[in-house]
């Protein structure tokens, strides 16, 4: 098996759980994910299996969307409603005409502080490993995307609400939480998350563990197995002939003129040959005036 199955992670469940517990199930090695989710949050995970692994890392969409819980008048070393609570503060005189006003202040371009209780390295070391030992250290701030932040509910009288969020990769979620709450000043912390949408697989194409199980069982995992091309949409397409494929895949540069009917402007491309398919990703060298291979994302031909 070669492509995506994307999971809705349960709670409770590291990301490398869930590919320990996939490898259970499908009886294979080969697997890997994209965008890490913390044990709390719930929600889409893509899993790439068998050759579809070489894709993990480099997927052109970044967005994803969540949907976020949180609680004002606190402040916790997570960020979130798990770890320990540091500060109480009364959030009572906080309206949610109040808090639509900051929510501006997080969206775009902005710099995020990565919180102690992630596994941003430092030194060579996670920087939750450092936080189980009681050691916090200086963090170099992040510049990450945020398209929207959507209040879609607020209850004045217990603080808690929910914020509807599109972003890009890097983002800490319970950090945008934590924040909007440091400059109400009273605190926030998150209370749930569910990842909606990551990089563009929404979660209306998840299947749950049980799912996957009964599908494993009666021999039908294909069923939603996803082509790896799913995962580079995002990207302008190049068709090339057959005898076109066969020097692509034999490593040789085409020129652009060959293609020039084709190409739209943009420098990266998903290419698909003839009768092959989705082959991966290809660059434009304006320089040298030909389609260099970026990443060879087909399963090699069967001797």
């Amino acid at each position: 098996m070669n492509g995506i199955i994307c999971i809705d992670k349960p709670q409770g469940f590291t990301s490398f759980d869930v590919i320990g517990k996939l490898r259970g199930i499908l009886k294979m090695r080969r697997l890997g994910h994209s965008g890490t989710l913390d044990p709390m949050a719930t929600g889409v995970l893509p899993v790439f299996v068998g050759f579809a692994t070489k894709a993990c890392g480099i997927l052109p969409d970044e967005r994803k969307a969540y949907i976020a819980q949180f609680r004002l008048g606190q402040v916790s070393d997570t960020l979130d409603s798990t770890g320990t609570i540091l500060e109480e503060h009364d959030a009572s005189g906080v309206t949610e005409a109040m808090l639509r006003a900051v929510l501006p202040q997080f969206t775009g371009e902005i710099d995020q502080i990565p919180p102690m209780y992630s596994a941003v390295s430092v030194d060579g070391k996670r920087l939750y490993e450092l936080a189980r030992e009681g050691k916090v250290v200086e963090r170099k701030a992040r510049r990450v995307h945020v398209e929207s932040l959507a209040l879609t509910a607020f209850h004045p009288e217990t603080g808690e609400g929910t914020l509807e969020i599109h972003c890009g990769s890097g983002v800490y979620v319970r950090t945008i939480l934590h924040d909007i709450g440091q400059e109400l000043g009273c605190g926030a912390v998150m209370t749930a998350l569910r990842r909606t949408m990551s990089n563009g697989l929404p979660i209306e194409r998840c299947v749950t563990f049980e799912q996957i199980q009964k599908l494993a069982e009666e021999g039908r995992v294909e069923e939603v197995l996803m082509p790896i091309s799913e995962a580079f949409a995002a990207l302008p397409q190049l068709h090339l002939n057959a005898q076109q494929t066969v020097h692509y895949r034999n490593g040789v540069k085409l020129g652009l003129s060959q293609l020039k009917t084709q190409l739209t402007g943009a420098q990266q491309y998903a290419v698909y040959g003839e009768p092959d398919g989705f082959l991966g990703t290809a660059a434009v060298d304006r320089e040298q005036n030909c389609l260099r291979v970026e990443r060879n994302l087909c399963a090699p031909k069967q001797m």
